[in-house]
């Protein structure tokens, strides 16, 4: 970090995840359930949140810059890129509005986001690194929270922790009103370390999961033709959990892994049974690592050091393997995600960064973003967990929520584990959910392996 006063800045070029160039959003329902006066009042959102990302968080209220070849983001101590807070009041009863929340309409409840890529055609781009919409009712029965931020600075890890501090600083003030001092649970680090002493020119790995493609060319590259994708909700009740809790002890590997194999087995027998002609092809496995303390790295850095573990067999090979087996394939991938990987992730992005560089240097297009979703693979398992975050706990001073949205991604393979309100990671005390995304014409309740969690479709 370098600092010429009143302005600091830092690259995120060396972020082994700058390439997300894009906008994550989640839904956040509150239950207004004692019609209470001055829920969610809208001078306090906005002054904590204020507050929060100009004392704690000067990044976000700074600015990306694309300039000397390298990315930066840069702040200043006398003006501050404030994130923008819309509102909107529906005339629309409860029942409703949580339809809305559930299904994802993100164009009702979500802040509109411009173009997340940061191209150096434009070096000072107008790209908020966070934004909020506030959608209140005229019968005063529920708020809601969109909340949108740009995975360069944070991923889902760091954003979490952001939300925790955000409504922990929103209800001490909502309580005690104004303060001199207050420390937020998790006083966050920028700056991405440097991780070169991992690295070993002795191993080496191949990153099937980086799939570099254009940002005009996105949402092309992702659809599987014209057809629609149906995003299912799965639900893995308590007694399923214990009993592949139990599994996962007998064979040495970790319940996110056993639930990876079954999810992965189910999916891809499936598709094979409907389209024998691929089982040559490829079968992809991914899953977001968070590789904070594999690499030593602080727990509250505020930056992206995700790292995807893959695995990469047949299809007719994953069809033909035990649930078990397909779970010690996923323990190994898991498993690889180390330091040495992690600095190899990191030379490979930086490599794709040197050469988007040449290609503008000379001319070419290169403007790349990252999303393994673009990958080829016949069969894609593409998955985020999420169930460790403190999700549920972003009580903002007026109850903890009913219900918490994960982004929609509709695309062929994407999967997220995902929490319900009750849910503890420690003790799988209550039903844990997965979104699973498919084309519409496969019905994963054919797949004996998937058919018992199956709760309801969304269109």
């Amino acid at each position: 970090m370098t600092t010429d006063a009143p302005e600091t800045r830092f690259s995120i070029s060396n972020n082994p995840s700058y390439l997300y160039q894009a906008y994550f959003s989640y839904i956040l329902e509150y239950k207004n359930g004692t019609q209470a006066d001055g829920f969610f009042d809208l001078e306090l959102l906005k002054k904590s949140l204020n507050i929060l990302v100009r004392k704690h968080y000067e990044p976000v209220a700074g600015w990306f810059q694309a300039r000397n070849n390298s990315i930066d983001v840069v702040y200043y101590s006398d003006k501050f890129n404030d994130p923008p807070v819309t509102t909107q009041t529906l005339d629309m009863d409860y029942e409703t509005l949580s339809r809305h929340v559930h299904d994802c309409n993100v164009e009702l409840l979500v802040p509109a986001a411009p173009s997340a890529a940061i191209t150096f055609e434009d070096p000072d781009p107008d790209i908020p690194m966070i934004m909020v919409k506030v959608t209140y009712l005229e019968s005063n029965e529920a708020v809601v929270l969109g909340v949108t931020y740009h995975h360069s600075l944070m991923d889902g890890t760091a954003f979490w922790m952001f939300m925790a501090n955000w409504s922990a600083l929103c209800k001490h003030l909502h309580e005690h009103g104004e303060i001199a001092e207050f420390d937020i649970p998790h006083p966050p680090t920028f700056e991405f370390p440097d991780i070169s002493h991992f690295y070993n020119p002795s191993k080496t790995f191949e990153h099937p999961e980086y799939i570099l493609v254009n940002p005009n060319q996105f949402s092309k590259r992702l659809q599987p033709g014209p057809e629609k994708i149906v995003e299912t909700i799965l639900e893995i009740s308590v007694e399923q959990q214990q009993a592949l809790r139990q599994q996962a002890r007998d064979i040495g590997v970790s319940f996110t892994e056993i639930l990876c194999a079954v999810l992965w087995k189910g999916v891809n027998s499936l598709r094979l049974e409907l389209n024998p002609e691929i089982g040559s092809k490829s079968s992809l496995y991914t899953c977001t690592v968070n590789s904070r303390t594999r690499a030593g790295v602080s727990n509250n850095l505020c930056a992206s050091p995700v790292t995807i573990a893959s695995r990469e067999q047949t299809v007719a090979e994953i069809a033909a393997l035990e649930v078990c087996d397909i779970a010690q394939l996923v323990h190994r991938a898991i498993g690889k995600c180390t330091g040495e990987y992690l600095s190899s992730s990191y030379r490979y992005l930086h490599q794709q960064f040197k050469q988007e560089q040449d290609d503008r240097c000379n001319g070419r297009v290169g403007k790349k973003v990252m999303c393994v979703f673009a990958n080829s693979a016949s069969v894609k398992c593409v998955i985020a967990t999420s169930r460790t975050f403190p999700i549920y706990s972003t009580d903002f001073g007026f109850g903890t929520p009913e219900y918490v949205r994960p982004p929609y991604w509709p695309y062929d393979g994407s999967m997220r584990i995902w929490p319900t309100p009750l849910y503890d990671a420690r003790f799988s005390n209550a039903p844990l959910h997965i979104y699973v995304c498919q084309p519409e014409h496969i019905d994963l309740s054919l797949s004996p392996l998937l058919a018992q969690f199956i709760k309801r479709n969304i269109d």
